[in-house]
């Protein structure tokens, strides 16, 4: 069968209900004259409500996160695989991206520069969200006897929900964010991603062999991806480690190229994306912008509420779960504050924008951008956009796997089978369009985010009491910074021999104090645990 034959086979056996869940899942009603899909504001009002319930941690608590990412209250002997900085670069690998990129340029483009503002500020917003999904992630994940660790929303949901008394609903929402993260995943992390690089890069070096043979790009991007994913997280997480701070420092240097070259068009560009966004026009266009950006172009570029920082921080070394929620708050402001703004500027000092539509592709107008500054300034982007693709594939492969061992099991036959299947995906994405397919999987995707926010808001008691007594206990000195040999580095994380047996004997040391306590408590008649066994 051809490949403009099965292309045609996908769409039309996918399209009516591609449309029909789609056309549900991003239902949008007219709001102050702007459709506002409700998705939005479901996610705006949680990201809301966790930043004020949570005491705006991420203003009180970047102090201590700073100290938290370097590894200073964690050890290399606490249960987990990565160290909370892999974690972070695998979540980031995960969200930088072409939303960052072309989502960016096309919220402009619709919305003007005010559009950038209302991106920004739900970045922040966001930055609780990620706090609360890793914390939670890290408390109810599963530990295995060989250490490796499963975790995510559908264990927070399972064991968290049954812990307050609501383990059937607990195992129903649960099933049902595995389900759609099985499949969501595959058109947000692999489909769309190898897609959008093979065209990129086709259509950068006017290769007419790669325009015709996408799938050759593919077949590299499968290969180089099959490398990493087959030595499970550990790999993943040394990989994104390494990728991830490279691309942020190419595309980074790349941006201030461009607003060197436009400097004196800088303190205008600030004036109109703040401006903008309370003009009449700014705040239509900017939440138009942020639907844009977040749901059709860029999935909401920092992925909060979606529940994948859950399952990338749940792998952290660590035995206090709110670490990982103080590291996952960096996020959305590297994500969504930081590169996105970056991206504004560049956009704006240019003045590209003014002749975008709303069926301008995002990524050509960051690309004329470039273009101001030299003509082969664009190349740089296009190595830029191919490592935030790869790396976006190996983060989300792992997503995937972990919905998938929790519905059939974590066998290795499963792991392995999801593997191939999850590589071959590469390929067919970057060989033929698959619309209907994409608009399935980004709504299966985007339903991640109703059990998972509704698990949120039924344990935000148990959330908030988790990460402010963690604060106090560091306050205190309940908990202790970690002897630098022993800490977790940003890379370093394997314990010595000797490490592993001095942990062990500590606690053993520590079960024996714990054993003697509940003895004499349990020895004294006044104590109330021993009335209440008597009266049984």
């Amino acid at each position: 069968m051809a490949a403009g034959s099965i292309d045609q086979f996908l769409e039309d056996t996918f399209k009516p209900f591609a449309d029909g869940l789609s056309s549900i899942v991003f239902y949008s009603p007219v709001i102050a004259g702007v459709e506002v899909p409700i998705i939005v504001l479901w996610l705006i009002a949680a990201a809301l409500f966790l930043t004020v319930w949570l005491r705006f941690q991420p203003i009180t608590g970047l102090g201590h996160s700073l100290q938290v990412i370097r590894g200073r209250f964690t050890k290399k002997t606490d249960p987990g695989e990565v160290s909370s900085f892999q974690a972070l670069a695998t979540e980031l690998s995960g969200t930088v991206g072409l939303g960052n990129i072309a989502g960016v340029a096309v919220a402009i483009s619709i919305g003007g520069p005010g559009a950038a503002l209302w991106i920004v500020l739900f970045g922040f917003l966001a930055m609780s969200v990620k706090m609360a999904e890793a914390t939670l992630g890290v408390k109810y994940r599963e530990v295995a006897e060989d250490g490796t660790t499963s975790g995510g929303p559908m264990y927070y949901l399972k064991h968290g929900l049954a812990e307050i008394g609501m383990p059937k609903s607990g195992r129903v929402l649960a099933f049902m964010y595995a389900l759609f993260a099985a499949i969501g995943v595959f058109g947000a992390g692999n489909l769309f991603q190898s897609n959008q690089a093979a065209i990129i890069l086709a259509d950068q070096t006017g290769s007419d062999f790669l325009n015709d043979n996408r799938w050759v790009v593919g077949v590299v991007m499968a290969a180089l991806a099959a490398l990493v994913i087959i030595g499970g997280i550990k790999s993943i997480g040394r990989w994104t480690s390494k990728i991830t701070p490279l691309m942020a420092l190419v595309y980074l240097i790349c941006v201030l190229a461009v607003l060197i070259a436009n400097i004196t068009h800088v303190p205008d560009a600030f004036l109109r994306i703040v401006t903008g966004a309370f003009s009449p026009e700014g705040v239509a266009g900017g939440a138009v912008g942020v639907a844009v950006a977040g749901i059709q172009r860029a999935l909401f570029s920092n992925a909060a509420g979606v529940g994948s920082a859950a399952m990338a921080h749940s792998a952290s070394k660590t035995k206090h779960p709110a670490t990982e929620g103080f590291t996952a708050m960096w996020e959305p402001l590297v994500d969504s504050v930081i590169i996105c703004t970056l991206t504004a500027l560049a956009i704006t000092v240019t003045g590209v924008y003014e002749h975008g539509d709303a069926d301008s592709d995002g990524i050509v107008l960051t690309s004329q951008a470039f273009a101001t500054v030299a003509s082969w300034f664009p190349y740089v982007l296009t190595v830029a956009v191919i490592l935030f693709a790869f790396s976006t594939v190996l983060s989300y492969y792992y997503y995937g796997q972990l919905a998938v061992t929790f519905i059939v099991g974590n066998r290795a036959w499963v792991v392995r089978a999801f593997q191939v299947v999850w590589i071959l995906a590469v390929v067919v994405g970057s060989a033929i369009s698959l619309e209907s397919v994409i608009s399935f999987s980004d709504s299966l995707f985007f339903l991640m985010t109703v059990p998972n926010l509704l698990g949120i808001y039924l344990l935000s008691k148990v959330l908030r009491l988790e990460i402010l007594r963690h604060r106090v206990k560091v306050t205190t000195g309940a908990i202790e910074q970690v002897d630098p040999e022993l800490a977790v580095g940003m890379g370093d994380h394997d314990p010595s021999q000797e490490q592993i047996a001095a942990a062990a004997a500590e606690e053993d040391r520590e079960q024996q104090m714990l054993d003697a306590v509940q003895e004499r408590l349990a020895a004294d008649p006044d104590y109330p645990s021993t009335q209440a066994q008597e009266r049984d």
